[in-house]
């Protein structure tokens, strides 16, 4: 019996190669479609030493039409995770962003609606940051879904939220599925996009579709290229070249930090969910703040805590969101989520083995020039040693 192909747009990447990983042992044919962006993959365009020789590469564009009908040949499953990331560099390459994310997605299903019957499931990467704040309660008046703090706040590094029936301190609880919806990114909102195309489309041309809320993900084969994206890569590369770990909003927001094996955990279970549509968190169900994130990963890295909170903020970010797994459970279990100090060990030696140039001053000073990157009424509260 021949296997049926799997697609995987952005495939080559951390979590695309992973997950093609586990589909070639579960006797899936694998094909790749991937541009190898410079940002990501660093120059020359090449096939990553770690994607499996079994896996069909195709070098391409997700938005252009050949590309798109030659990637759909014979192809039984879609995994769409082609998309720009990164919230900061979102606000302000607007364009590119809605580009590759929005456009790419709808030159998809133009190609899809090319042959019909032919797709079985169409399973999109998608992200919590569709969500904007996520969920919080307050003590006296109940559940508070807030909108995003204002700039005028922040520039007073008042980095709570408040709520806006009686004032108080919200205290940030987890998001489910059913938690409307509320982008605050450009980034967050080109997924909401995707995600309602993908709803309609899929609807309109009878292909079941399951969107995947993917929250902060780590793991090895994480882009050490891209300074846009991955805060743990960025806190170990300052970390080795005996720089501080800088903070923004004194260290203070939360967020869910999952491995990149219970992603891929859901990714294979995603491919033979029931029901015509399907809207599951993939977290570790754990809020942990940057501080936290800080700490652990010197710890992890055998040095003393050299940590700088300072009263910088990020148009675009949001404070707190982690994820419920009520749904999730369903899909691949309750077994615990790979914990965050365990995970570290297996993205280390990773990274260890990387040559990784330190671009955060670039990167700052581009996203302070772009009018991304601001700073609270104080500028820096010291390091902690």
């Amino acid at each position: 019996m021949t296997p049926e192909t799997v697609l995987i747009t952005g495939g080559a990447g951390f979590i695309g190669s992973h997950t093609a990983d586990r589909l070639l042992a579960a006797g899936y044919r694998v094909r790749v479609l991937d541009s190898l962006i410079p940002q990501v993959h660093g120059d020359g365009r090449r096939r990553p030493a770690y994607l499996s020789t079994e896996v069909e590469l195709q070098i391409g564009d997700v938005r252009d039409a050949s590309t798109i009908d030659c990637a759909l040949e014979d192809v039984s499953y879609i995994y769409h995770l082609a998309a720009d990331t990164g919230v900061g560099q979102s606000m302000y390459a607007v364009g590119q962003y809605f580009s590759t994310n929005v456009v790419g997605t709808a030159q998809l299903w133009e190609g899809i609606q090319k042959r019909p019957g032919q797709i079985k499931r169409f399973i999109l990467a998608s992200s919590r940051a569709v969500y904007g704040e996520g969920r919080y309660s307050c003590s006296r008046c109940g559940d508070v879904v807030p909108g995003q703090r204002s700039e005028e706040q922040l520039l007073r590094a008042d980095w709570s939220h408040h709520c806006p029936v009686c004032s108080g301190a919200l205290e940030p609880r987890p998001s489910d599925e059913a938690t409307p919806t509320g982008p605050v990114s450009v980034y967050g909102l080109t997924k909401k996009f995707q995600e309602d195309i993908c709803r309609l489309m899929g609807s309109t041309l009878g292909v079941p579709v399951a969107i995947l809320r993917y929250f902060n993900v780590y793991g090895p084969r994480q882009s050490v290229t891209n300074p846009y994206t991955g805060v743990i890569p960025m806190f170990c590369t300052r970390i080795r070249s005996g720089r501080p770990i800088q903070l923004y909003e004194q260290g203070v927001p939360l967020r869910d930090f999952v491995h990149v094996k219970d992603i891929v955990e859901t990714n294979v279970a995603a491919i033979s969910l029931n029901g015509q549509l399907e809207v599951v968190n993939v977290g570790s169900g754990r809020a942990l703040s940057l501080r936290e994130v800080a700490d652990t990963v010197c710890s992890a890295l055998g040095v003393s805590p050299n940590v700088q909170l300072t009263a910088k903020f990020r148009v675009g970010d949001i404070l707190a969101c982690y994820a419920n797994l009520d749904r999730s459970s369903q899909l691949v279990g309750t077994e615990e989520r790979i914990a965050f100090g365990e995970g570290l060990k297996t993205l280390l030696p990773w990274l260890a083995s990387q040559e990784v140039d330190d671009r955060s001053d670039q990167v700052e000073s581009e996203l302070r020039f772009k009018g991304v990157l601001k700073e609270g009424a104080t500028t820096s509260f010291g390091s902690d040693l």
